[in-house]
């Protein structure tokens, strides 16, 4: 089986990288795709590669979205199952091709419990998702839209030095509401308020620092 090496474990001895790859498969996915669902993530364990996949809640009664992790290369899916062995009722929706390796889940488990190489690489990525967790409900309960919104600019200023993607590269202005937990129109005016003092600009789906101080400053006096 071919070799698939990944960032994520280039410090892993060659033996445990050996054992990872004799257990992955590689799976392919579209955008639109019908995926990672609950029921395949009690047997399955992902890592991915490339792509963007978007993990989400969703009120049924007013459709309102709100996004928990946009997932890409290096990412992890789902820890949470994984760790308690029950259902995760999350919903997921897969925004950019990508690939990723699946795993057995029984033998990630195998590791976490016997393999220290792992687990350092395995408990930082829980700790970065459980940081987010609390930097989202914080965000959510004590800054305003706007604020929200700033902030994500700032968190998504440039791609990576590997190439991957920053978070809001590509993303439609639906996506960025369910990101800070409003809708669509509440955005537009935040971006177009942003471009009317000269702050941002927007090509096509991406959006463009062009004074860094003012949305700083910004940013202060709104707090």
């Amino acid at each position: 089986m071919k070799k698939h090496e990944i960032k994520l474990f280039e410090n892993l001895n060659n033996r445990l990288k050996d054992e990872i790859n004799s257990y992955a498969k590689l799976v392919r996915f579209k955008k639109g795709d019908y995926f990672f669902d609950s029921e395949d993530t009690m047997e399955h364990f992902y890592i991915f590669l490339s792509g963007r996949v978007k993990v989400y809640q969703l009120n049924l009664e007013n459709s309102k979205e709100q996004t928990i992790f946009m997932l890409g290369m290096g990412d992890m899916f789902d820890v949470i199952t994984l760790l308690d062995g029950k259902i995760h009722e999350i919903s997921t929706e897969i925004l950019e091709d990508g690939e990723a390796l699946r795993l057995p889940v029984y033998k990630v488990k195998e590791w976490i419990d016997t393999n220290p190489a792992f687990n350092r690489i395995f408990f930082p990525y829980i700790a970065n998702q459980m940081r987010h967790i609390e930097e989202l409900a914080s965000e959510l309960s004590l800054y305003s839209t706007s604020q929200r919104l700033i902030n994500l600019i700032l968190k998504n200023l440039t791609p990576a030095k590997d190439g991957t993607k920053t978070l809001l590269q590509n993303l439609s202005r639906n996506e960025i509401a369910s990101l800070i937990g409003t809708v669509r129109h509440v955005v537009d005016r935040h971006i177009n308020e942003l471009k009317s003092q000269g702050i941002i600009e927007t090509k096509r789906k991406n959006i463009i620092i062009k004074d860094i101080q003012k949305l700083l400053k910004l940013l202060k006096f709104s707090a």
